[in-house]
């Protein structure tokens, strides 16, 4: 039975579109499959080169070199949280703030919440220097912050999973 639905399948096609050769399209569809899976299941790996035309070893080699996928024994919770580590945001307070969300979560760096919610890792680098110290939740970034800030915003993700029964 196929792991990647007709949709996915829809927008890794759309991806192919943009670029010169199927497999450049690789690391958007590995995006797009942790999304929706929490992490890139073995099946969805062998699937995705069929569909690309490429050896599973390829896939695999991407997913393997970018240290942001997971796999099927290591998933990410409903939120991922960055906390960054350049030096503007380590001289700005970055690396107490990774310690008290370790504290507040009981959780170390590439671990996950009992509960499944939140993911917490370290990123060497945001981009984000002008907002040191900063972390990014999914897709959004947010500083400067101090780690009450930091707290907050984590139990808003916490609540609004609560409220939707997740």
């Amino acid at each position: 039975m196929p792991i990647l639905t007709e949709t996915m399948r829809q927008e890794i096609e759309a991806y192919t579109q943009r670029y010169a050769t199927r497999q450049a399209a690789l690391l958007p569809a590995l995006h797009l499959i942790q999304r929706h899976f929490h992490c890139v299941p073995l099946a969805a790996i062998e699937e995705l080169a069929d569909f690309l035309g490429l050896h599973p070893a390829q896939v695999h080699d991407t997913l393997s070199f970018y240290g942001f996928f997971r796999d099927e024994k290591h998933p990410l919770g409903r939120h991922r949280v960055w906390v960054c580590r350049s030096l503007p945001c380590m001289l700005r307070g970055g690396e107490q703030l990774l310690e008290d969300l370790c504290h507040h979560l009981g959780i170390q760096p590439g671990q996950t919440t009992s509960d499944g919610s939140i993911t917490l890792e370290f990123a060497e680098c945001l981009g984000a220097c002008e907002l040191a110290p900063c972390i990014l939740i999914n897709d959004e970034c947010h500083g400067p912050l101090d780690s009450d800030t930091a707290r907050n915003l984590i139990e808003k993700l916490r609540q609004q999973g609560a409220e939707h029964g997740i």
